[in-house]
């Protein structure tokens, strides 16, 4: 067979009805078996070479900066022996249980990697190696959905060319340094397309139960939003070949089964937990979160902007025609209707509220996704069409040659002219994608000239901040301010790098970085005040990091200058409060961030006078006062504190002058527990959304410390017992069957030729 021939997938005679000129089968598998780790060698060996910038140990422009804190973190307490899933993560948000509330897996993983490697580099390695790879996770799932070498080749070629309008997708940008930084959904990259691979080979064979049960669990764990992806289809594909509909119907609640006892360490205690875990509000009401609607979304695949913004729709193109051809053998390929039911499942999806409105309530956790990065799935499923489209072109263009030219097939086979015809296709194939790749290579050195610009900057610039943030470290007290995404701190920079995001790679406890986590207090922090002086004693801001010439909002001392940073420090000192509660606030994880807003901006946090809050259904906590008019002076004073917020521990002895509330600066969550005097109390809510404990007069010692969830040991069990069940199913043969499955046909390859 010649090399149009292994491409296209046909076996080629003379075309004049002289007889075949093909070689043998056997020659022929060997042949394409030799050819694929080449081609799929070339793809990633690109990536390696496109993305190698990102090796770079710089701090993060995205949403990486707080992926790679993550991993940091998860290293120091796999090193303390302590489980990151029940630790308390005190940097951003004032503090959450954040490797319970977001899909902690990856940062857990990579934490594992760093014991050799170090944090950073393990982040910085597992980023390149997972982008520049991805392909062939993409080329096993096409194989495994029955698409034959060199379709699938096709499809992995393709795969790391993708590029769209708003940049979140399956492509380079979402991840590399001048991107956003979706690190969480690149882990999940690599277990979707298998997820649905194995998923689809389960309605056919008892055997693919078990690995498609455990990748949908996996890109569950990875990343939630994915998961969703990952687990409607187990709903669809049964419904796509009626004939055999109550097998499948039985082995995807197999699958559907065995996913979630599999993923439930990670999805009960989210469910658990969800009535403390914000919503975010800033964001809610927009089309990051609510999706774009059909009209956009449409507009965009139509246009080529989903696949090819901004160059040549070559892959939109070819997805169209793979789309045609798969509607077209809808009745006798079932990878075929497969792939048009997960574009399909992945668009609508996609459309979000904006179309849908409150039928979305039917999701699970809807109020929870960002809804526009469903179009990921739509880009996994056109990378498949793509390949099958350019294959059937191919063919096409064949067939019209051998139309034109009758002994084109006796003129290929000849071995002397096979070099031409690998030149042939290989010239075709770099003009076809010639405008991706062009795009993609000026993308990827753009992207290396700005991390270079920041390394340079960062012995600079960032060595200046890094003697005050050293200052920090040695005195401690407090949390430090430098500006916000939504004042002058987005132009406050050590290189091209807010400080605010700077001192996040430094492991900064701040305020100012908003709506990273769920906790409660990140929609309270996105209204925080630099004018209102009582705000920065309710979020416990010891320091500021201000630009040189910029006076301080608030009262505050000077200590150091180095080049145009500059580091104040505030006279309130430390995490804790002991404060009166006036008054009740009502809230909820919805809306805590907007109700606490009149509070924040009142004269009451800076008088010490606190709110209980009534959260949810709840009744709020009794108050140490009825009224400000009957208060005379402070309740009491921090007479020693001692903080050790990354351990989840904060002790102080206080003194109380009248019944009174300890407020700590922390955001409220369950596992908080407290200890007065040795006893253990009730944690109350305080206004907005931080942890306090009642007080009768007198001196008191007090420890606020963390416990997080306790029921990981029963959900690893769980997770034991889920996959040894999945293992006996998958081995074990029911009484009086035959060894093979009677619904069980042998797949016949998706080759791209009509007589499929």
């Amino acid at each position: 067979m010649t090399v149009m021939a292994r491409f296209t997938g046909l076996r080629l005679g003379t075309g004049d009805g002289a007889g075949p000129a093909t070689a043998p089968p056997r020659t022929e598998a060997r042949r394409a078996r030799m050819t694929s780790p080449v081609v799929l060698a070339a793809v990633v060996g690109w990536g390696l070479w496109s993305w190698r910038s990102e090796l770079t140990g710089v701090p993060y422009l995205d949403d990486s900066s707080v992926h790679e804190q993550m991993v940091r973190f998860a290293l120091r307490r796999l090193q303390g022996g302590h489980l990151p899933l029940t630790s308390w993560f005190p940097y951003l948000g004032l503090g959450s249980p954040q490797f319970l509330h977001y899909q902690s897996l990856p940062a857990m993983l990579t934490g594992a990697l760093g014991l050799a490697t170090g944090g950073d580099a393990a982040f910085r390695i597992s980023l390149y190696l997972l982008l520049s790879l991805w392909p062939l996770s993409v080329y096993w799932s096409a194989r495994l959905f029955d698409l034959d070498r060199s379709l699938s080749l096709l499809v992995a070629a393709a795969a790391p060319l993708l590029m769209s309008a708003v940049g979140v997708g399956y492509e380079a940008k979402a991840y590399v340094w001048i991107g956003y930084g979706v690190w969480a959904q690149l882990w999940a990259s690599w277990m979707l397309p298998l997820a649905w691979a194995f998923t689809w080979r389960a309605m056919s064979s008892r055997r693919a139960v078990l690995p498609a049960a455990v990748f949908v669990a996996l890109t569950t764990a990875m990343h939630f939003e994915t998961g969703y992806l990952a687990l409607i289809p187990i709903v669809v594909f049964p419904f796509l070949t009626p004939s055999a509909l109550h097998v499948r119907l039985r082995r995807a609640a197999g699958v559907a089964l065995g996913a979630l006892g599999l993923s439930a360490w990670v999805t009960v205690p989210v469910l658990v937990n969800g009535k403390w875990a914000a919503t975010n509000e800033i964001l809610a009401h927009t089309p990051l979160v609510n999706g774009y609607g059909a009209r956009q979304v449409m507009t965009w695949l139509v246009g080529g902007q989903l696949f090819d913004a901004h160059r040549a729709p070559v892959i939109t193109l070819l997805a169209g025609a793979g789309l045609v051809v798969c509607v077209r053998r809808r009745r006798t390929q079932s990878s075929a209707r497969a792939l048009v039911a997960l574009l399909t499942m992945s668009l609508l999806l996609s459309f979000g509220r904006t179309t849908f409105g409150s039928l979305t309530v039917l999701l699970p956790g809807s109020t929870d996704i960002f809804m526009r990065r469903f179009m990921m799935g739509a880009q996994l499923a056109g990378l498949y069409l793509a390949g099958m489209g350019g294959v059937a072109l191919a063919r096409a263009a064949w067939h019209a040659g051998a139309r034109a030219w009758p002994r084109v097939s006796t003129w290929a086979a000849a071995p002397s002219r096979k070099v031409v015809l690998v030149a042939s296709s290989c010239a075709v194939g770099v003009a076809v994608l010639a405008p991706a790749w062009s795009q993609m290579g000026s993308f990827a050195s753009f992207n290396a000239r700005a991390v270079s610009a920041q390394r340079a900057a960062d012995g600079t610039q960032g060595a200046e901040v890094n003697r005050l943030v050293a200052y920090v470290d040695a005195h401690g007290g407090g949390r430090v301010y430098a500006g916000m995404p939504s004042n002058w701190g987005s132009t406050f920079r050590v290189g091209a790098v807010p400080v605010f995001k700077y001192l996040e790679s430094l492991d900064v406890d701040e305020v100012g970085y908003t709506l990273r986590t769920a906790s409660l207090m990140t929609d309270p922090e996105y209204f925080f005040d630099e004018d209102v002086p009582g705000d920065f004693a309710l979020f416990a801001v010891h320091y500021m990091v201000l630009p040189a010439g910029f006076p301080p909002p608030v009262p505050a001392h000077l200590v150091m200058v180095a080049g145009p940073y500059r580091l104040w420090v505030l006279p309130a000192r430390g995490y804790l409060r002991v404060v009166d509660t006036i008054g009740v606030l009502s809230a909820d994880r919805t809306d805590v961030g907007v109700m606490s807003v009149p509070y924040l901006r009142s004269d009451l946090p800076g008088q010490g006078h606190y709110l209980a809050v009534a959260y949810g259904t709840g009744a709020p906590a009794p108050l140490s006062s009825r009224a400000v008019s009957t208060l005379s002076g402070p309740p009491g004073t921090v007479r020693g504190e001692r903080d050790d917020l990354p351990d989840g521990v904060v002790t102080a002895t206080i003194t109380a002058h009248r019944p009174a509330v300890i407020a700590l600066s922390a955001s409220f969550d369950p596992g908080w527990t407290v200890r007065v005097d040795g006893r253990q109390e009730t944690t109350q809510i305080l206004a907005p959304a931080l942890v306090g404990v009642a007080v009768g007069p007198g001196v008191h010692k007090i420890v606020f410390s963390y416990t997080g969830f306790s029921y990981y040991p029963e959900l690893l069990a769980v997770l034991v017992l889920t996959l040894a069940a999945l293992l006996w199913a998958s081995v074990a043969r029911p009484p009086g069957r035959p060894r093979r499955d009677p619904d069980s046909a042998p797949a016949t390859p998706f080759r791209g030729s009509s007589a499929s």
